[in-house]
């Protein structure tokens, strides 16, 4: 039971990173009211802090693995991501942008370590559904957030609190994480010699690039579905509406993604059905006036956004000699990529609105970028088997 004991302190982590984060993304107005700070590129940067040190923090994830072993390595994650939340009694702007990066930096560590405790814990058949899970995870803190945070700052009085909160427990899942975690070989085996495999064997694997490459529009999409489409205004019903819509039907396209990923082993017809959905849906959802459309686009969006995670996590666990070690790097190299690109756009979107006087031109611009799982799944390789197919078509036809 120790594997699952594990899975639920590691899930339960970055969900309260993801709630810390989102939660102070929903506060912006008056984080930037107390430290008397304004304008809309300005107010990006309590999330482009995060996004930088995800950057960072994911390349350094795998070196420190290596190095101090998962045990050591997640508790230093955890700490960090309590300390995001701690820092908000920082007195200045640019001490509550620190703590946002400490905690940004032990979100990344913790979303790489996912990775390995998965392909060592559980078998190959299991992969698929804990993969679905953890997938979920930042989805479960920012429904959390999008839904308690407003009721949270009416209770506690103020923004500091309802982030410290989550701070607190975060330490708690520390603690438990600390008496029941143990280190384990990254080689693939207790019998294998060392693994010498990091960050310079891996950016020289085109796969590591073409993977995050992939992701970094729809995962600078879903950002500004909670970081920017609540400054927004314009749209047939209220931003923070659409936002909740979209990300409540997240987690039931991650459960479908679960099922799919597990019945149909193909990877990369899952991967290309998203994101072409998730860019139609997606651009309806903005640009419609009618609110029954503008709901059920929403919807849609969101269930096609998470439908191909648990096939895009999975497809490299997949690949021939795949081991703890290289997946820490995969991982690495795709969450630090993926999110050097979001930061970007992130920014980008935030200038382009200030320079146009239209925020609404944020939000048409995240939507066309999503476009990238798309765009990019044709330069994958599929690690699924025809074969395999081609015995349940048969099995079915039989039955």
């Amino acid at each position: 039971m120790k594997k699952y004991l594990l899975e639920i302190l590691m899930f339960s982590a970055y969900a309260l990173f993801a709630a810390s984060w989102v939660s102070g993304a929903i506060l912006t107005p008056a984080i930037q009211a107390s430290f008397g700070e304004e304008g809309f590129a300005n107010a990006t940067w309590g999330s482009n802090v995060i996004t930088i040190a995800k950057i960072v923090g994911n390349l350094a994830a795998a070196a420190l693995l290596m190095r101090l072993g998962a045990k050591r390595a997640f508790a230093i994650a955890v700490v960090l991501i309590a300390a995001g939340g701690l820092g908000a009694l920082a007195g200045t702007y640019g001490g509550w942008l620190v703590s946002r990066l400490a905690l940004g930096l032990g979100g990344a560590l913790a979303i790489v370590y996912f990775a390995p405790v998965v392909l060592h814990y559980f078998a190959a058949e299991e992969r698929p559904m804990i993969n679905g899970i953890n997938a979920a995870a930042f989805n479960t803190g920012n429904l959390l957030a999008l839904l308690t945070t407003t009721t949270l700052l009416a209770w506690l009085g103020s923004w500091q609190s309802v982030v410290v909160l989550y701070g607190v427990m975060v330490l708690a899942l520390g603690v438990l994480w600390w008496l029941t975690a143990e280190n384990f070989p990254l080689s693939g085996g207790g019998d294998k010699p060392e693994e010498k495999y990091g960050l310079k064997e891996g950016v020289r694997e085109s796969f590591n690039w073409w993977l995050p490459l992939a992701y970094c529009g729809v995962l600078f999409c879903y950002i500004a579905v909670f970081a920017l489409f609540p400054l927004i205004d314009g749209f047939a019903v209220a931003s923070h509406h659409l936002s909740a819509v979209m990300i409540a039907a997240g987690m039931v396209g991650t459960v479908a993604g679960i099922i799919v990923t597990k019945r149909y082993p193909l990877r990369l017809p899952v991967l290309r059905f998203g994101g072409l959905a998730l860019v139609i849906f997606a651009a309806l959802m903005v640009t419609s006036r009618d609110p029954i459309i503008a709901y059920s686009a929403a919807a849609l969006a969101g269930f096609c956004m998470f439908l191909p995670m648990t096939a895009l996590v999975t497809l490299p666990q997949e690949l021939p000699g795949m081991t703890p070690a290289k997946i820490t790097v995969t991982f690495a190299m795709f969450w630090s990529i993926s999110y050097g690109v979001e930061t970007v756009l992130m920014y980008g979107a935030g200038v382009l609105a200030d320079v146009t006087g239209e925020p609404a031109t944020a939000a048409y611009f995240a939507v066309a970028c999503s476009a990238s799982l798309f765009v990019f799944s044709f330069l994958l390789p599929e690690s699924g088997k025809k074969t395999e197919v081609e015995n349940l078509e048969a099995s079915d036809a039989a039955a």
